[in-house]
């Protein structure tokens, strides 16, 4: 099973990234899913610009061509994404509506870090708009309220206990939901 770990921000400045390797790091140790890190902000995906509609299938440009062919390879999806205004960041939301077929009959969990709420209103909004795509969100997940408050002095995210065991039962639901789900995605 392919899980890819998404890390969601694009913005200078950001600490997605050293959440994404620290949750990757625990779903390798974890040791039921071969894990890729996906950069959002590395792939960089312009706003949608294809002439025609996802459910189409007829992708023009390459980094959707490319983008297509890494949903289509994941059995599994973690976003890391922060919470911006109530809501997940524009780049996730973007990456999402590039594509329709290659989500399909695939679980979601979700790593999100912020103030307060840890990010879980933007988690909400996107699970919303992932079972418009046959995607499966799970409720199990990492949540990290007052990030800042979780980062060394060289800006890695130290995570603890907590989290640690959050993100255990959230890789265990998440292999049994992508394996109930194969038989759709055959």
């Amino acid at each position: 099973m392919k899980l890819h770990v998404v890390v969601c921000s694009t913005r200078p400045g950001r600490v997605g990234l050293a959440v994404g390797q620290w949750f990757v790091e625990r779903a390798r140790a974890h040791a039921r899913f071969d894990v890729l890190l996906v950069d959002l902000k590395e792939l960089g995906l312009p706003l949608y610009d294809e002439a025609n509609h996802p459910r189409l299938k007829r992708y023009e440009q390459a980094h959707t061509k490319a983008w297509s062919a890494l949903v289509g390879a994941g059995d599994a999806f973690v976003f890391v994404t922060p919470e911006y205004n109530y809501a997940p960041p524009p780049s996730l939301v973007n990456a999402i509506d590039y594509l329709f077929h290659e989500w399909g009959y695939k679980p979601a969990g979700f790593v999100s870090y912020g103030g307060v709420s840890g990010g879980t209103r933007a988690v909400q909004v996107t699970k919303q708009l992932l079972t418009t795509l046959k995607v499966m969100p799970i409720p199990e997940a990492v949540t990290i309220p007052m990030v800042a408050q979780h980062l060394d002095e060289g800006g890695a995210f130290k995570g603890g206990e907590s989290f640690d065991k959050a993100s255990g039962g959230m890789l265990d639901e998440l292999h049994r939901w992508a394996s109930a789900l194969a038989p759709l995605r055959a």
